[in-house]
């Protein structure tokens, strides 16, 4: 293709890095959606949990390994949090 350069022997892996905190860690941010959903007439949601999600694009031969120390190291708060990862196509 015009204009765009080709590249040859890089193969992309893409990683969803799911980060909810644990039971019992108080949520403000999960009440105050669950407050506004309430005020806006939605009275069927019983509580609400909020969380983050993070995508990562890596370079093949990226271990699960070193997602999880990227985890355990940066992306998530392990005394109050939780993380779940899950691999996609690139």
């Amino acid at each position: 293709m015009p204009g765009h350069p080709i590249i040859i022997g890089l193969n992309r892996m893409k990683a969803r890095v799911y980060v909810t905190l644990k039971n019992g860690v108080l949520d403000p941010q999960g009440r105050a959606i669950h407050h506004a959903l309430e005020g806006l007439g939605f009275s069927g949601v019983e509580d609400v949990r909020a969380g983050k999600l993070i995508e990562l694009s890596l370079a093949e031969g990226t271990s699960d390994a070193d997602i999880e120390a990227m985890c355990r190291k940066l992306l998530a708060n392990t005394v109050i949090e939780n993380f779940r990862i899950e691999r996609i196509a690139a």
